[in-house]
């Protein structure tokens, strides 16, 4: 609590991260060999580890917002990048981990999941230009010329320095699937009457026609993806129904999502006029201020239509000619109107913040004005974000308190299906399904 202090600090959790470390250095003996509180542990999920990296994407190759699932052997790739905002050229190196349905490393060595090398540098590499933030934008391919997948599967893409292969700089998750399933799906209304007004239920069949199953509950695994969100994914699933070659998961309740509403959003594509929620634009020689127009709870409203990328950026720029190089970065202001909470804390949620919770997004009450405020640093383009509160012991925020819950909501769903045979020794993704609710 206090006055309001917008300053912007890439360094300050770097800071927080080393005074943890050694702190609890200090206080407890090493008892592994593994440091699971430095913050280059390596984690099995989408993962940005240094402060000078930011606008980190991964995508399909042409296809903007799109999931980062492509087939085993098409024609598709997968387009990573980011930005250096250290401005300077670094060997960026890259590897790809397979792993199981739950994301755990599998146990193959990776010249039976990989052809060619097992790993490679990133070779596309750009300045930026009349920017005041200077930044390297990095771009790579996958599959690529020397790394390329043999085995359908997940698999943890690391980014890492050429002298620190131990260090990981992002990790990002990928699918491989090669379709040997068939998905049937709907998605409805929440069968469950109290939910019936904030809840959408994903009803959905998997024919395994040609798969050989010895156990129907054990050898097939499924997730439900919400926006390609893995924060709040559904796995654990087994069939409700066995029937000829189908596995029915018609369930009532296990197989919902809360509805959410429609996401907020910003135009950052020019910092020349106010833009659409742009109520101030600040210009300063350090660089730009923008402030977002204050918010205010939703919980209460009728649901409305509007359209929103469900969750995502998009990096633009009218200002310039080259999105990826000339787009400036910027300081971004979030003010939330909203009576204090004890138990708990606001977050600004969405890709803006890699779907995380920390820091960084943080909101922190200042009592002159009755709002919660927080700055992100943020590259120009168009942006969606949410409020969101996590409760004190929880780990997935509830965006309903301020943000509201309506069945009528669009979102996008993915299905994802794998099978592991008797005698397997890793996770094929052998279905994936996309639907939505419009």
């Amino acid at each position: 609590m206090g006055r309001s202090i917008f300053t912007h600090d890439r360094t300050g959790s770097l800071i927080l991260s080393s005074f943890l470390f050694l702190f609890f250095c200090a206080t407890v003996s090493a008892q592994d060999s593994t440091d699971f509180f430095t913050s280059d542990f390596l984690r099995y999920e989408d993962h940005i580890y240094a402060d000078n990296i930011k606008t980190v994407t991964l995508e399909q190759e042409g296809i903007r917002l799109s999931e980062p699932i492509i087939e085993l052997g098409g024609s598709d790739r997968l387009l990573l990048s980011f930005d250096d905002l250290d401005g300077d050229f670094k060997n960026y190196n890259y590897t790809l981990i397979h792993c199981d349905y739950n994301w755990q490393p599998s146990n193959l060595n990776d010249n039976e999941y990989l052809a060619g090398f097992a790993q490679d540098r990133i070779e596309n590499y750009r300045s930026s230009f009349n920017t005041l933030q200077p930044y390297t934008h990095y771009e790579l391919l996958i599959p690529g010329r020397d790394v390329r997948p043999m085995l359908s599967g997940n698999y943890l893409l690391k980014v890492y320095t050429e002298d620190a292969p131990d260090k990981p700089v992002i990790t990002r998750r990928l699918m491989i699937v090669q379709n040997r399933a068939t998905i049937e799906a709907t998605v409805q209304r929440a069968t469950i009457v109290n939910d019936m007004n904030s809840r959408q239920e994903i009803d959905f069949s998997v024919f395994h026609k040609g798969l050989s199953l010895a156990n129907p509950f054990e050898d097939i695994k499924v997730v439900l993806m919400q926006n390609g969100r893995w924060d709040n994914a559904i796995t654990g699933l087994k069939p409700l129904f066995l029937k000829e070659e189908e596995l029915d998961y018609s369930y009532d309740e296990e197989n919902t999502f809360s509805a959410g509403n429609e996401y907020r959003t910003f135009d950052l594509r020019t910092l020349r006029i106010y833009t659409q929620f742009v109520k101030d634009i600040i210009k300063a020689e350090s660089g730009y201020t923008v402030v977002v127009a204050p918010g205010i709870s939703r919980s209460f409203d009728r649901y409305v239509t509007e359209n929103d990328i469900n969750g995502k950026f998009l990096i633009r720029n009218q200002d310039g000619r080259d999105d990826k190089l000339e787009s400036e970065y910027v300081n971004v202001k979030f003010a939330l109107k909203h009576e204090i909470l004890t138990n708990g804390n606001f977050y600004v949620f969405g890709a803006l913040s890699d779907w995380k919770l920390n820091a960084s997004n943080k909101m922190v009450y200042n009592e002159d004005d009755g709002t919660y405020e927080a700055l992100l640093y943020l590259k120009q383009g168009y942006y969606d974000y949410q409020y969101v509160f996590l409760p004190d012991g929880k780990r997935i925020a509830d965006e309903s308190i301020v943000e509201g819950s309506h069945f009528e909501t669009e979102n996008k769903y993915t299905i994802l299906v794998y099978y592991r045979p008797v005698g397997g020794r890793y996770d094929q993704l052998v279905g994936f399904k996309k639907l939505t609710t419009r």
